[in-house]
């Protein structure tokens, strides 16, 4: 598993900066595939989450290449990860989004859990 960690959360982080950054392009677009609601104020609520998607998503990628380890970058990586997938799925029960955005909420849950697994596993500096 540990060889496997660090490409997946490589994977990971290119993943949330690209949807980040097309959350800052094209909120509208986006907000059309899982929203059940697109207004102008939404579409800029959702680029300026897409903004810190983006940054959370090249911290992870700059904790995981840089050669100083960085502990506290992983954790609160992770903490994102998880509160993204709450925050998601509390869209959904009030309505806000549509089922399809759950696998945005799965697949933050399941980063969450990788990104939590590699700040554990990874020593104290």
């Amino acid at each position: 598993m540990k060889k496997l960690i660090n490409p997946l959360l490589i994977t990971i982080s290119l993943i949330t900066i690209a949807s980040g950054i097309a959350q800052i392009i094209a909120p509208a677009f986006v907000l059309s595939k899982i929203s059940l609601t697109n207004s102008t104020l939404d579409g800029q609520l959702f680029a300026t989450i897409g903004m810190f998607m983006a940054i959370f998503g090249t911290l992870l990628l700059h904790a995981l290449y840089s050669p100083f380890p960085n502990r506290a970058a992983v954790l609160w990586c992770a903490v994102q990860k998880f509160g993204a997938c709450v925050a998601v799925i509390y869209g959904v029960h009030r309505e806000l989004f549509n089922f399809l955005a759950l696998a945005v909420a799965i697949f933050d849950f399941f980063s969450g859990i990788l990104i939590a697994y590699h700040y554990l596993s990874s020593k104290r500096a």
